[in-house]
């Protein structure tokens, strides 16, 4: 679908200098801007990609002024960042403005299916599940009994969520993520064999929670796993059986939290962060990539390492590790000398 200059500016609130019936159908990098093309400059430092992108229109800010000839239209707004922002947020509606249901879709009797929702191809909607307005199950996914599904909730190809889960408005889960598999749960037998403990929780994900791929997150042995309100969580995350996230947590992709942890509200979790079970981690931690949390942390902390200790005594640790070779020869060398 095509968009003219004048249909963005009124979209953005912004002022056309150029051509207002100049039309756009893609959007594109400033540095690779064509002909038909949308793009933005907020960073100073791409500005020379300005005066050579072939992009038909550029958003930029207010305070922009050009010093030589441009062969573009601008829009000026307030904030060129958020301006785009705005319009990718726009555009990624305007793709995903699915509704249906395909006849390949096996839909249990007893599910109760709200109003405008798009049920893709092979998709299956166990017994007793709930599913709200506007909801979007691309194909091949499962949905298993007594779900819930809240309005507004986008679930990607090959998602699978298992009975008595309950997914809250606004969510995205992207493709491959499963939702309440088993807990990694196992007893020893005098036999040195494993015995499963059944696992009959649910898992809880709140409102506005975003989940990337290929994201697990395992239902609890009693009770309830519970993602809160605002979460997001990267693809290849694994959230194990009980633990708690607080609101506004992210977490980066390949993190692992292992069992009944609870994570405090707001926090950040790096890449590759291992995370021990039974721990709290207290509001507005920080805790940077590959750390390994072995011990309870303290709110609004910062650490990094393994084990996670203080992000500043790290750091002036680290300086010790590297010269630690020296350092252990010239004590040989004073041991070597007393003797």
């Amino acid at each position: 679908m095509e968009f003219k200059a004048v249909q963005i500016a009124e979209i953005l609130e912004g002022d056309i200098v150029g051509d207002p019936s100049a039309t756009v159908s893609k959007l594109s990098k400033i540095e690779e801007g064509e002909k038909g093309s949308l793009t933005f400059l907020s960073n100073p430092k791409y500005t020379p990609h300005l005066y050579k992108t072939k992009a038909s229109i550029v958003i930029v800010n207010r305070t922009f002024e050009p010093t030589r000839k441009l062969n573009t239209t601008l829009i000026k707004v307030d904030d060129a960042y958020q301006a785009f922002t705005k319009l990718l947020e726009f555009y990624n509606e305007y793709k995903n403005q699915k509704t249906g249901i395909d006849k390949n879709t096996i839909i249990s009797d007893s599910a109760k299916l709200g109003d405008h929702l798009y049920l893709g191809a092979f998709s299956h909607i166990g017994d007793n599940v709930t599913i709200g307005n506007h909801v979007k199950i691309y194909p091949n996914c499962y949905i298993g009994d007594n779900v819930i599904i809240k309005d507004n909730t986008v679930l990607y190809s090959g998602v699978k969520v298992y009975f008595d889960s309950e997914i809250g408005e606004n969510c995205t889960i992207h493709a491959g993520t499963v939702i309440g598999s088993d807990g990694f749960g196992f007893a020893p037998t005098a036999s040195g064999a494993y015995k499963t403990i059944p696992q009959i929780g649910n898992v809880i994900v709140e409102d506005n929670v975003d989940i990337g791929a290929n994201t697990t997150i395992d239902r609890a042995t009693l009770g309830s796993t519970i993602i809160r309100m605002g979460v997001k969580l990267d693809n290849l995350v694994q959230i194990a059986h009980n633990v708690e996230i607080g609101k506004n947590t992210v977490i980066a992709s390949q993190s692992g939290i292992a069992g009944s942890t609870k994570v405090g509200e707001n926090c950040m979790i790096g890449g590759q962060v291992a995370v021990s079970g039974h721990l709290t981690i207290g509001d507005n931690v920080k805790i940077s990539g590959k750390s390994g949390v072995a011990k309870s942390i303290k709110e609004n902390s910062v650490v990094r390492g393994i084990p996670a200790m203080d992000y500043n005594t790290y750091n002036k640790s680290y300086v010790f590790f590297r010269k630690l070779p020296e350092i252990v020869q010239e004590l040989r060398k004073n041991t070597s000398t007393k003797q």
